[in-house]
């Protein structure tokens, strides 16, 4: 599809391209015509029917489908101008437009039709030099050359229009690649979503089962107690399954990165009560898996702000820095002393700010946290514009 409006637009360029040279051509010698009222009525007629030609093939672009027709219907108008003009200059470059036409449509299929038109037009000049008895003047050279621009023309379009096709061919593999690399890319990453929490749990849930039947028979209390152990942790994997597909479905790819983060901090003030103020500089779009883990981690560090900083202002900002996309997100609230490791943390259970550390790394990236007791908290998250989830796959080992 993308080749077929490529040679559309070549066809339409290349008949307006030609208007506007005979055009030129003919209207600078207009002044020399024996009748320029016939040189007028060539003009019109090769505008009006260029008109029509451009004008078709705007509105029903198929008809270049059937290239022999269109070539033919452009064939009889050349001939038309041919006799009207008796010709003069309007017909050669009329010609050279047509063998152009040719090998756009045709490519170097249409070298009879060149060496034809060439042909023609070599005849019709030895015909003006023979009537004007100037075949010895110097003139003689310059006009039975004209002839030969034909099969330039034709050939010159049918490299370009070769060229064309092969440059299409490469963009759309490059697409295709592209979007074959983002799919396995998804893939790798909703593999390590799974792997890090609903098939941990549903584990854990399988060795509580199978280790059931026996405390059945020796420990009937202490079975009991694993059963509602075993419930709960069904529970939780169901929880865990509804919030990745929840988080799947929380960014619109087809929607740019600040309008997303926006609709997220609006969402979050109305629900927490507490204002946002986003400011967001001219980035590069992310590639869809930073995009996925900023949103996490925006997530995760409002959340926090929402559970114990007792903020009344939170900033976001999105910057571009040094092919780094960074994300930092500021509040007024009661603050904290972070310890020298963010994995110090987990001997606390505190496991968001850790969890989003773990998020930056998967593209890539970092977490710098900075935070003093009653100052506030300032979450910076630095990301590579270009990571992938491949990159995150071949680190976590997917």
């Amino acid at each position: 599809m993308s080749r077929f409006v490529a040679y559309v637009a070549l066809c339409r360029a290349i008949l307006l391209g030609r208007l506007a040279l005979t055009l030129a051509a003919v209207g600078v010698g207009i002044r020399l015509a024996d009748d320029p009222w016939q040189t007028l009525g060539v003009l019109l007629l090769i505008t009006v029917t260029t008109c029509v030609q451009v004008t078709v093939l705007g509105r029903w672009p198929g008809v270049i489908r059937w290239r022999l027709g269109f070539l033919v219907v452009d064939a009889a108008i050349m001939i038309a101008v041919l006799v009207l003009s008796q010709g003069n200059v309007a017909f050669f470059c009329y010609a050279a437009g047509f063998a152009a036409l040719t090998g756009t449509l045709l490519g170097t299929l249409a070298l009879p039709l060149w060496v034809a038109d060439a042909g023609l037009g070599l005849a019709v000049a030895t015909h003006l030099l023979r009537t004007g008895g100037t075949a010895d003047s110097v003139a003689a050279p310059f006009v039975l050359a004209f002839p030969m621009m034909d099969i330039v023309c034709g050939y010159g379009a049918a490299v370009l229009t070769a060229a064309l096709a092969r440059y299409l061919d490469a963009s759309i593999a490059t697409v295709a690649s592209a979007y074959h690399s983002a799919a396995a890319s998804e893939r790798a990453r909703l593999a390590r979503e799974l792997h890090d929490s609903v098939a941990k749990t549903l584990r854990g849930v399988s060795f509580a089962a199978v280790a059931l039947p026996t405390l059945l028979r020796r420990q009937p209390d202490l079975a009991e107690e694993l059963a509602s152990t075993v419930s709960a942790g069904a529970d939780t994997a169901i929880r865990e399954a509804r919030e990745l597909l929840t988080g799947l479905r929380k960014d619109a790819l087809d929607r740019p990165f600040a309008e997303h983060l926006r609709q997220v901090c609006r969402g979050w003030t109305e629900w927490s009560r507490v204002p946002t103020r986003l400011d967001v500089s001219a980035v590069e779009e992310p590639t869809p898996a930073v995009r996925y883990e900023l949103t996490h981690i925006l997530d995760e560090a409002l959340e926090n702000v929402a559970r114990h900083a007792n903020a009344t202002l939170v900033q976001v900002s999105l910057r571009q820095r040094a092919g780094r996309v960074v994300l930092t997100i500021q509040d007024d609230g009661v603050g904290f002393v972070p310890p020298g490791e963010l994995t110090e943390l987990s001997s606390s259970g505190s496991f968001g700010i850790i969890g989003m550390a773990e998020r930056a790394q998967t593209v890539g990236g970092s977490v710098h946290v900075d935070s003093l007791g009653g100052s506030g908290t300032t979450v910076v998250a630095q990301v590579p514009l270009s990571a992938t989830a491949d990159a995150a796959s071949a680190r976590f080992g997917g």
